[in-house]
């Protein structure tokens, strides 16, 4: 991490704390969005020139005592606490310098033992480096290489595709956040980021929020160009033996259109029907989106 990522992270999520969030009595006019220096160093206990310090990259070295309180008054939750340690230097990364992506053979039989729900694995970058034959047929047509950041950010089908572009976004972006945070020095997180802030507006704006979310979505709603529109539940799950990679499988309600439409598109896709017009089937066990 650069000396200035505490502060930029800082700095961002006051702009986005409220007052009213921890009780604090505005009195007049205020100049800046959120919080200000002084009441954020005042709430976690410590003085206002050692946060200012901090915001400003002066101060490299807190403590976890003052990182906790800071959390705290920032409001952080779900894997941003651990966010601001690792931008802070006191929590390890992940990346051992390896960049081949290689996904388990038992893996990969699995994703084909499940030819009614359409399975991907992500890589540490949001590459998708595997998906079974569902899961191409659900993506089919989606362009810009395998990498899910690129896909969702610089695909002009993108905002067709789903249903709720900006949830998604929104979401990828916090999630991608964690894992540059895990390995800042991962070589292939980093060309995945600087291309996107170099070529998508929209990433730039997402990303200057500095949300960090583990979370996933719990469903996504698509538009798809042969079967309509679906819905469908996801569940992912972090693959053991490849750190940092991750398993998601989406699923449809038993019984419902989505689980309908699911259904035709794993009948085409079985009988090898052409993509629809404009749409370019990938072929084999990578290619697909999440």
């Amino acid at each position: 991490m650069s000396r200035t990522a505490l502060g930029d992270y800082l700095k961002a999520r006051r702009a986005r704390r409220s007052p009213d969030d921890v009780a604090v009595v505005q009195h007049g006019s205020r100049r800046v969005p959120g919080l200000r220096r002084e009441e954020v160093a005042m709430l976690a206990g410590v003085s206002v020139d050692y946060y200012t310090r901090l915001e400003q990259g002066r101060k490299r070295h807190p403590s976890p005592q003052v990182l906790r309180a800071l959390g705290g008054v920032l409001g952080l939750d779900d894997e941003a606490p651990m966010h601001l340690f690792r931008v802070a230097g006191l929590a390890p990364g992940t990346w051992h310098g390896d960049t081949t992506e290689r996904v388990d053979p038992q893996l990969l039989r699995l994703l084909e033992a499940w030819p009614d729900h359409p399975a991907i694995v992500l890589g540490r970058a949001y590459d998708v480096v595997a998906g079974n034959q569902l899961a191409l047929a659900l993506f089919e047509g989606f362009g810009q290489g395998p990498n899910l950041m690129r896909k969702i950010f610089l695909d002009p089908d993108a905002h067709t595709f789903y249903r709720d572009w900006e949830l998604v976004a929104t979401y990828t972006t916090a999630g991608f956040r964690i894992l540059q945070g895990r390995s800042p020095d991962d070589p292939r997180v980093t060309e995945v980021l600087a291309s996107l802030l170099r070529e998508s507006p929209d990433f730039e704006r997402l990303w200057a929020q500095h949300d960090a979310r583990g979370e996933r979505l719990r469903s996504k709603r698509f538009r798809h160009p042969r079967v309509g529109d679906l819905e469908l539940g996801l569940l992912a799950f972090d693959v053991k033996s490849a750190p940092g990679q991750e398993l998601v499988v989406y699923q449809a309600e038993p019984g419902s259109p989505s689980e309908a439409a699911l259904d035709r598109l794993r009948e085409l896709a079985v009988a090898g029907t052409p993509p629809a017009d404009g749409a370019a089937g990938t072929g084999g066990t990578a290619g697909p989106a999440s």
